[in-house]
C-alpha cells in the first residue's frame, strides 16, 4: 500500500509587537524548513506547530524547495497572521524516501479544505466576511484619516478616535476600504477617494475588509463584492413581519410611491391583524413570504401577497433603513439570507424580528466613580480567555453596577483591550484616575460574536442596560488587580516589547545551517 502522509493546516496569530514564537531551520543531513524551539504557549505551539514539523506552503504557496530566506520573507510579509501547511517529521521522512511528491501532496489538501468549511470543536466555523459600515457625521468630521503606503496595494483606514463616528459604527484600524457607498475604490488614488468621502455628504456607507478577511479571500481566490458582505454592523434593520388574516383581510393598503421605486403600506386599520403584527404607515415591502417584490409592479405585488393565502410574512423597511441600504447598494433580501445563515431553526419555525434575534447577545456599558476600596473588583486572565472580573466586592461600585464575576472585559474608556496583554489592561484602569466607562459582556455572548465573526463594540452594547454614575465615593487608589494567568506576568511583558526581535532577521553563523526566528 502507497503511503500517504497527512498534511495540516495551521493559522497563527499573533499581536503586534509580538514574535510567532518558532524558529525556521535549514539543517545538515535533513530535508525541508524545520520548525523548531516552539515557544510554551506561544502563537505557534497554540495553533499546533510541533517541534521538527516540515513547512510545505505558506498562505497556499508551496515552499517546501525555495530558499531559506524566501520563506522567511513571506512568512514576515503576511503581518500578524499567516496559514502554514506542514508535515510531521516522521511522515516527513517517510514521504522523502518514498519519494513522494509534495506539492501534489499539499495541493490536493489546500483544495479540499477550500471545499470543506473549517470546523472546530465539531461545529462549522463561519467563515471571515468583509463589512458594511454606516456612519453618519457628527459635527464636521467622521473621525477618521486616510492612509496609504508606497508598494502596497489599498487604502486603509487609520486615526479614529475611541468615541468618535467611524468607531461607534464598527470601523477597525486598519481596515482596508473596498467601496464607498457601493461604488468600488481599490484602484482609486488616494485624492479621489478623499474626494468621494467629501462629496457623501453627512451620511456614508464603507465596506470594508480586515487582514484576515483579505488573507481568506486571496487564499481560497474568492472576489470580494458587497452582496457577501456582513450586515451586522448595520444600525437600522429591515422588519420581519407575520400576518394571519381577520375577517376583514389583513387591514392595510399597499401603495406605489410616486416614483415608482417601492411599495408604501398605508391605512392601516386600528387592531387589524397589520397593526397587531406591527406594520407602521410609510412602511415600504421588499420581500412576501422570502421572495422579492422590489423590481415588481404594484398589481403584481398585490398578487403576490393575495396568494399566499391564510397568512404571510413579510420583510418591510422604514424610510429610515430604506435610505440606508439605497446608500450602501444592497438590497435589504440579503438580511434574510443573513439571519437564515446564523439562526436557521428558528428562522423555519417562526419569523422573528431583530430585537427579539438579539435580545440575549448585547454587551453592556458600564460607568463606575471609584470608591473607597478602589472600584470593588479583580481581574484574571488565562490563555485561552480575554481578561475576565472576579471578586466582585459586595456593595461596591463594580457590584452595585451590575457587574459579574466572569464577565469579559472589552474596552476601557473607549479603548479595545481584547488582545492587549494583562499588564496594559491593568496599567489603562490604574490611569482612568476616578472614574470608568467600561464595556464588558458575558462569556456567552463572548463566544456568541466570536462564533459570528464580528467584532464588539460599544454600537452594538444594550443601551437599556447602560449604568447611571454612582454617588461619588472617598477616595481610594483602586485595588490593584490580580492577576492568575497560567502564563508568567513577564512574559506578556516582552511579548509586548519584542518588536525589534520579531522584525528582524537572526540568521545563525554555522554555514551548512540557517536558523531564523519568527
Amino acid at each position: 500500500m502507497t503511503f500517504a502522509p497527512q498534511p495540516r493546516e495551521c493559522k497563527v496569530t499573533k499581536q503586534e509587537g509580538e514574535s510567532y514564537g518558532f524558529y525556521l531551520r535549514i539543517e545538515k543531513n535533513k530535508l525541508g524548513h524545520l520548525i523548531r524551539n516552539v515557544e510554551d504557549s506561544g502563537p505557534a505551539d497554540r495553533a499546533g506547530m510541533k517541534d521538527g514539523d516540515r513547512l510545505l506552503r505558506v498562505n497556499g504557496l508551496f515552499v517546501d524547495k525555495e530558499e531559506h530566506a524566501q520563506v522567511v520573507e513571506m512568512i514576515k510579509k503576511s503581518g500578524n497572521s499567516v496559514t502554514v501547511l506542514i508535515l510531521d517529521e516522521t511522515a516527513y521522512e517517510k514521504a522523502a524516501k518514498e519519494g513522494v511528491n509534495f506539492e501534489e501532496l499539499g495541493q490536493k489538501t489546500t483544495q479540499q479544505q477550500k471545499k470543506e468549511p473549517p470546523v472546530m470543536n465539531g461545529v462549522t466555523v463561519p467563515v471571515p466576511q468583509p463589512r458594511l459600515c454606516y456612519l453618519v457625521k457628527e459635527g464636521n468630521s467622521y473621525n477618521f484619516s486616510l492612509k496609504t503606503t508606497v508598494g502596497q496595494k489599498g487604502i486603509f483606514i487609520i486615526g479614529m478616535s475611541p468615541q468618535g463616528v467611524a468607531a461607534k459604527a464598527g470601523v477597525q484600524h486598519n481596515d482596508r476600504l473596498i467601496e464607498v457607498n457601493g461604488k468600488n475604490v481599490e484602484n482609486d488614488t488616494h485624492e479621489e477617494v478623499v474626494e468621494k468621502v467629501k462629496k457623501s455628504g453627512s451620511h456614508i456607507v464603507f465596506l470594508l475588509s480586515d487582514n484576515e478577511t483579505d488573507e481568506y479571500y486571496s487564499n481560497h481566490q474568492m472576489m470580494m463584492k458587497r452582496e457577501t458582505a456582513s450586515l451586522k454592523l448595520l444600525p437600522h434593520k429591515p422588519r420581519i413581519v407575520e400576518l394571519k388574516k381577520g375577517d376583514d383581510g389583513y387591514g392595510f393598503y399597499l401603495r406605489m410611491e410616486q416614483n415608482g421605486n417601492g411599495h408604501l403600506i398605508k391605512d392601516i386599520d386600528s387592531g387589524s391583524p397589520a397593526a397587531k403584527a406591527g406594520l407602521k404607515d410609510n412602511d415600504i415591502l421588499v420581500a412576501v413570504n422570502g421572495e422579492s417584490v422590489e423590481a415588481l409592479d404594484h398589481d403584481t405585488a398585490v398578487e403576490r401577497i393575495k396568494r399566499c393565502g391564510e397568512k404571510t410574512t413579510l420583510l418591510v423597511v422604514d424610510k429610515q433603513t430604506d435610505t440606508m441600504y439605497k446608500l450602501a447598494q444592497v438590497s435589504p433580501c440579503l438580511y434574510l439570507r443573513e439571519i437564515q445563515k446564523s439562526s436557521p431553526v428558528e428562522t423555519e419555525e417562526e419569523p422573528i424580528s431583530h430585537v427579539d434575534h438579539e435580545v440575549n447577545h448585547k454587551p453592556k456599558i458600564f460607568r463606575l466613580v471609584k470608591g473607597s476600596s478602589g472600584f470593588g473588583f479583580r481581574l484574571n486572565r488565562n490563555e485561552n480567555m480575554p481578561t475576565q472580573f472576579k471578586e466582585i466586592q459586595k456593595g461596591g461600585p463594580a457590584d452595585t453596577a451590575g457587574l459579574k464575576e466572569e464577565d469579559i472585559l472589552v474596552e476601557v474608556n473607549g479603548v479595545n483591550m481584547l488582545n492587549e496583554p494583562y499588564d496594559k489592561v491593568v496599567a489603562k484602569i490604574k490611569d482612568s484616575s476616578d472614574s470608568l466607562t467600561l464595556l464588558v459582556c458575558s462569556k456567552a455572548t463572548y463566544e456568541y460574536f466570536k462564533s459570528q465573526n464580528i467584532p464588539i463594540t460599544a454600537p452594538l452594547a444594550d443601551q437599556l442596560c447602560d449604568t447611571t454614575d454612582p454617588p461619588a465615593y472617598t477616595e481610594d487608589p483602586p485595588t490593584e488587580p490580580e492577576n492568575t494567568s497560567s502564563e508568567p506576568r513577564d512574559r506578556a511583558s516582552s511579548s509586548s516589547s519584542s518588536s525589534s526581535s520579531s522584525s528582524s532577521l537572526s540568521v545563525a553563523s554555522a554555514e551548512e545551517d540557517e536558523n531564523t526566528q519568527l
